[in-house]
């Protein structure tokens, strides 16, 4: 039976210069009898051809050749289907025209012989002119001619790489929105960028191969057109001048630029497109036709991938995922041999297997026959061996893959205590979640909350559980601060008979000097209690006691005191907390005040007694310098006591060198002490000369500070005495060293003139008499320092000339 055929020519303007009824030149200029009218006004927009927009007016034979073909297959309204071929025309540089040749086919049958539309591609049959006699030549078939064979395809989609996933992406959309298109302006197309339109042609032949044949023989085409917008096509290709914007959605166009790179942020994440080209790239077209034969159809990723795995094909780590997922539910569909290349193909190892591979595993094992159950977690053991033994970021992978083995059987208890110590790391880090690494961030839609899942899997798992605990209740007595945060996020049930010991003093935590009333002792006893266990038989709890008590910091000195005596020396040295006690010692802050004498106050007296127990207990612990701060400590101690026999200031700054560097508070405590017992009347002979020609600044600023405390001020006010004592050490020896002059300057002025000033004429006269015992001249320059109008220059010249006291 022979094909309606239709031939329209536009033709260059005649020499009368006459037009067709549609355009210069344009005109049916042959149609099979019986076609009706109102399918010929339908079809003729569809037959005109449009030139690229620089092509030339009068082209020559090898231009002519390069015009692109517009190869088209479009549906009618009625269900009759247009295939046409349109071609540029013209000889000897004329003007050039064009001639479409078309063939309709009834809508419910194709080609005959059963060829799919796009196999017409240059047919030796179409004709590049009108008949000369007007009436159309028997047409029985459009015999295809194998410029579109299998291998062409497998060439070309290997070519096209880049750009397969996203046009497979798109090809599954548009079959999936309509299955057999009936509107007459699609709702969506794809469009091909391409310099040739025989690669279009080749794309389109790419695509029926994808594609059921009743939707292959149904797709809509054309391989060229200058309006990509008005098309009327699913598919359609164009000139790199004529594509829309590439935002693949431009008047519902989803746009491939095969010219150009393809964008990273555009390549599709559609798993059955990205299996579909693996593929193509792996020259197993046929495998489409074998997934569209099992349940869920081409379109199925799990099928297609399942096929590929068969084929011995690598559809990657999603590919092997949907695959599990598939046969979990068709494994039947499959039959014998294939379920067995299936599961020999998932037994090989891949190194890029994923956690949700592996669960998609596990769920197949369940619906497999036992023999082959068997041999697929006979294959998957070393590979979850080794995933549970990996020590890289991350918690979920290793826990899920444990829960994956022990659903599969795999015995994976020797790999426990290490799994648990890795987990305990990553848990106590900052933050939980993937500080160290990105798999494990917080919970998002494809990501589980990593403590989610550990909390999951222990609830599952008794033996990890054991051991997790255990290496946490470990590594809870190294950090007990990162301990109490996690379990501040995460509460871990700690019933059972584990002791636990650290892990329960964090639990119970904040154990603070607040908690205690204010009391640290009492805070850490309480501490002590809730973990169980004594610290003389484990010392290490006493140690995390101590850390979750003072946070990091010290204990006063008299609680470190306190400490040591219940305690004992014994447990604080295989504890280490014998470097908190000296800590406490040494960098716990001096007394601002002192009693009337200049003696210490108790905090002092206390860090002095702590440094004499500390060198007691730990003789052989402490080094040189930590030694040298705390005898300097002790002495200090000795002096504010009234023990001490000179020499101080030699004493104290020869303690000082071997002790340096010095920590800032134990120098101002020693310094204070010692400047304090210097400004009593019962300081030793000599050593305010010894002070005095120290030059040591800092020793003299702290003297001056605790000469201008109140105590000093109102002994000045009360005591005569000791108010001539004081005016005969800051006038004496001027000249001396700088530091010196700057001091009793300062003290003469500032601390001794205002209360001397404020004196009764009886108090001043008892001064007076006070420095005439000393001598009478002492008397002399006093009156003259203080007569009334002396100046501060006359006060720096005056001085004891003895030696002072």
């Amino acid at each position: 039976m022979s094909l309606a055929q239709l031939h329209y020519t536009s033709a260059p303007q005649g020499p009368d210069g006459s037009d067709g009824p549609h355009g210069p030149g344009s005109r049916f200029t042959a149609v099979t009898p019986g076609i009706p009218p109102s399918l010929l006004k339908e079809a003729e927009p569809l037959l005109g051809y449009e030139p690229p927009r620089d092509a030339p007016a009068h082209p020559g034979a090898a231009e002519l050749a390069a015009f692109p073909q517009a190869f088209s297959h479009s549906l009618l309204s009625d269900g009759t289907r247009l295939l046409a071929r349109a071609v540029r025309t013209g000889a000897g540089g004329g003007p050039a025209g064009s001639h479409t040749h078309a063939v309709l086919l009834p809508g419910d049958a194709g080609l005959p012989g059963g060829g799919l539309p796009i196999s017409a591609w240059n047919s030796s049959r179409w004709a590049s002119a009108a008949p000369a006699d007007g009436a159309p030549a028997q047409l029985e078939a459009l015999p295809p001619s194998g410029l579109l064979g299998r291998e062409a395809l497998v060439g070309f989609a290997a070519s096209r790489g880049p750009w397969l996933p996203g046009f497979l992406a798109g090809l599954r959309e548009l079959t999936e929105e309509t299955s057999v298109p009936r509107d007459t302006e699609p709702a969506a197309r794809i469009v091909l960028v391409e310099r040739d339109s025989a690669d279009v042609a080749l794309w389109i032949a790419l695509a029926c191969a994808v594609l059921p044949r009743d939707h292959a023989d149904r797709l809509t085409f054309t391989t060229y057109t200058r309006r990509p917008r008005d098309a009327r096509q699913r598919i359609v290709g164009v000139l790199p001048g004529d594509a829309p914007e590439p935002d693949g959605r431009d008047h519902g166009c989803r746009v491939h630029d095969c010219t150009a790179p393809v964008p990273a942020e555009h390549i599709p994440t559609d798993s059955w497109a990205g299996i579909a080209a693996r593929v193509w790239l792996g020259r197993a077209p046929e495998l489409f036709t074998e997934a569209a034969a099992l349940p869920g159809g081409v379109f199925s990723p799990g099928a297609l991938a399942a096929v590929a795995l068969c084929a011995d094909l690598a559809p990657g780590p999603d590919g092997r995922t949907a695959a599990a997922g598939w046969a979990h539910t068709h494994a039947r569909a499959l039959g014998d041999a294939r379920l067995h290349r299936l599961v020999e193909a998932f037994r090989t190892t891949a190194e890029d297997r994923t956690t949700a591979e592996f669960t998609a595993l596990t769920r197949l094992f369940t619906a497999l026959p036992e023999d082959l159950g068997r041999r697929l977690a006979a294959g998957l053991a070393p590979e979850l061996r080794a995933g549970v033994a990996d020590s890289g970021p991350g918690i979920s992978r290793p826990v899920e893959l444990l829960r994956v083995a022990d659903a599969l059987g795999v015995d994976c208890t020797d790999l426990l205590p290490g799994l648990a110590h890795r987990l305990a790391r990553s848990l106590l880090g900052p933050g939980t979640a993937e500080a160290q690494g990105t798999t494990d961030a917080p919970g998002t839609a494809d990501t589980p909350d990593p403590l989610a899942v550990l909390e999951d899997v222990l609830e599952e798992h008794f033996e990890l559980r054991t051991a997790l605990l255990s290496a946490l209740d470990a590594l809870a007595a190294e950090d007990p601060p990162a301990a109490v945060r996690l379990l501040g996020r995460t509460p871990l049930a700690l019933t059972g008979v584990q002791a636990l010991p650290h892990l329960r003093m964090c639990a119970g935590a904040p154990w603070t000097r607040a908690a205690g009333g204010g009391d640290g002792l009492a805070a850490l006893h309480a501490a002590l209690r809730a973990c169980g266990v004594s610290p003389f038989t484990d010392p290490l709890v006493l140690r995390t006691a101590v850390r979750l008590v003072w946070d990091g910091g010290a204990p006063a000195p008299g609680e470190a005191r306190r400490l040591l005596s219940e305690t004992g020396s014994d447990a604080h040295r295989a504890a280490g907390t014998w470097r908190t006690l000296v800590r406490a010692a040494l960098d716990g802050p001096a007394d601002t005040a002192a009693d009337a004498h200049g003696g210490v106050e108790a905090n002092d007296a206390d860090a002095a007694a702590l440094a004499h127990d500390l060198l007691r207990c730990f003789p052989d612990e402490l080094e040189p310098r930590v030694r040298g701060a705390l005898l300097l400590l002790e002495f200090a101690g000795e002096i504010g006591a009234g023990r001490a026999g000179p020499p101080w200031t030699e004493r104290v700054l020869a303690l000082r060198a071997e002790a340096e560097p010095v920590e800032p508070a134990l120098l101002a405590r020693v310094f204070g002490t010692l400047a304090r017992r210097l400004l009593s009347e019962e300081r030793p002979e000599g050593e305010l000369y010894a002070l005095i020609h120290c030059g040591e600044p800092r020793l003299l600023s702290t003297y001056a500070t605790a000469a201008q405390e109140e105590r000093v001020r109102d002994r000045l006010r009360t005591a005569p005495a000791y108010a001539a004592d004081c005016f005969i050490a800051w006038s004496s020896l001027p000249g001396a060293n700088r530091a010196w002059d700057s001091t009793r300057t300062a003290l003469l002025d500032k601390v001794l003139r205002p209360v001397v000033r404020a004196l009764s004429d009886e108090d001043t006269a008892s001064v007076e008499r006070s420095l005439e015992r000393a001598g009478v001249h002492r008397a002399e320059e006093f009156r003259t320092w203080n007569r009334p109008g002396a100046l501060s220059r006359l006060s720096r010249r005056l001085g004891g000339l003895g030696r002072p006291r």
